[in-house]
């Protein structure tokens, strides 16, 4: 027999044995279950494109699924190129809010005389002493009226005039810069001029149709962004990230045609309201389609895309239509480039999603970068953009003129 403590010490020693071997176990279980698979190994929800074979996220726990945000996989630049572009529109969506009211460029000195046709004078003058509380000669401010009264009938030479008034008065507020202003200090004089006095005839007009669009293409990025970090933790995830991505799709697309629509036909209330109407019943119709579970599956992407690809073409009847009713101002063709080029980024982005460009052509090649859903990211980010740059001319045109074509 053998003596009972040394029996219970090796007991003891088997019993720490197996739990060492146990916690080497789960580590190493840890370490195996969250590694990279390639696309063989994926369950069929998550099997999406078979040209991109390897370096997928599968089934991971949502803590690290999370924090795999910052570790290389073919999502990475998925998430980040849309993110990036979520976090861009958040600053103009500020820059627009705090500044785009108050920009005005000097070009707009030469509508001057037409603004003062339909100035109230009184409301000129108090105006202007608001803009100017440190002006030390008030008298100026009366010397101008009486010069703009007398000009009125004529207009002959009152753009001049006035401009050489209204110099003198900022040249007033800067006594010991500009008391003898070069031509650089001239420029920055005319650019002052240009601010101060058209805002006093801007129309001020709504801008929530230009916000609309800006929350909707923030929408869009940020759900994007979240669909491709998470959809690799579960089925239900994914199914319910993907309904959230189309849904932000068609918000984009629907909330681009707000700015040129409402903006071009202002004045029009029955064409404005048939297009809202139009576009927004078309995204409300996409988004609810997009809820179908057939909607996500691989053999349906073509469908989708066309799907999207159509609410884009849609616009072509109200830009078609702007361009034949302000077929004399420069606005309607300044703008109409900017959307032209906002479609053609959309829709080759568009084609190389349903195309599955250039993976297709050296499979597994892509697979980390480069591959046709990073393209088509890039590309929604570059034609938001530049319809945020036809959204600012749409702005200013409107501020300046109103109704008036």
């Amino acid at each position: 027999m053998f003596p009972r403590a040394e029996v219970e010490s090796d007991c003891y020693m088997a019993r720490r044995g197996e739990a060492r071997k146990d916690g080497k176990g789960r580590r190493l279980w840890k370490k195996v279950r969250y590694q990279l698979v390639e696309y063989h190994s994926l369950p069929n929800y998550l099997k999406d494109n078979e040209y991109i074979l390897g370096y997928y996220r599968s089934e991971w726990p949502l803590k690290q699924t999370l924090f795999s945000i910052f570790t290389i996989h073919n999502e990475t630049l998925n998430v980040w190129t849309h993110l990036i572009g979520f976090f861009l529109f958040l600053a103009l969506t500020i820059y627009t809010a705090v500044k785009v009211p108050k920009v005005v460029d000097i070009h707009s000195l030469q509508q001057l005389p037409e603004m003062l046709k339909r100035a109230d004078l009184h409301k000129l003058q108090s105006d202007l002493v608001a803009c100017l509380p440190a002006l030390p000669q008030l008298s100026h401010l009366h010397r101008l009226k009486e010069e703009l009264r007398s000009s009125l009938p004529t207009m002959d030479s009152l753009s001049s005039l006035t401009r050489w008034h209204l110099v003198e008065l900022i040249s007033n507020c800067f006594p010991q810069r500009l008391s003898h202003p070069n031509q650089a200090q001239h420029s920055i004089l005319n650019e002052v001029v240009a601010n101060i006095i058209t805002p006093l005839f801007a129309h001020r007009i709504p801008r929530w149709p230009f916000f609309a669009f800006l929350g909707g293409a923030m929408f869009c990025l940020l759900a994007s962004s979240v669909c491709h970090l998470l959809s690799c933790h579960s089925r239900r995830i994914a199914y319910i990230m993907l309904r959230l991505d189309y849904a932000g799709i068609a918000a984009l697309i629907s909330t681009s045609f707000y700015p040129p629509v409402y903006y071009s036909f202002m004045c029009d209330p029955f064409f404005c309201n048939l297009y809202l109407g139009l576009i927004t019943l078309l995204g409300c119709t996409t988004m609810l389609v997009s809820l179908l579970p057939v909607f996500q599956n691989p053999e349906y992407r073509s469908i989708r895309a066309g799907l999207f690809f159509g609410m884009g073409i849609s616009g072509v009847v109200p830009v078609l239509h702007k361009l034949i009713a302000f077929r004399n101002q420069p606005e309607a063709v300044y703008t109409t480039q900017y959307e032209v080029l906002m479609g053609i980024l959309y829709g080759l982005g568009a084609l190389l999603y349903a195309t599955r460009i250039p993976e297709r052509w050296m499979p597994g090649k892509f697979d980390i970068a480069g591959h046709s859903h990073q393209l088509f990211h890039v590309l929604v980010v570059a034609g938001a953009l530049t319809h945020y740059k036809a959204g600012l001319v749409y702005l200013k045109w409107r501020d300046l003129q109103g109704c008036a074509k």
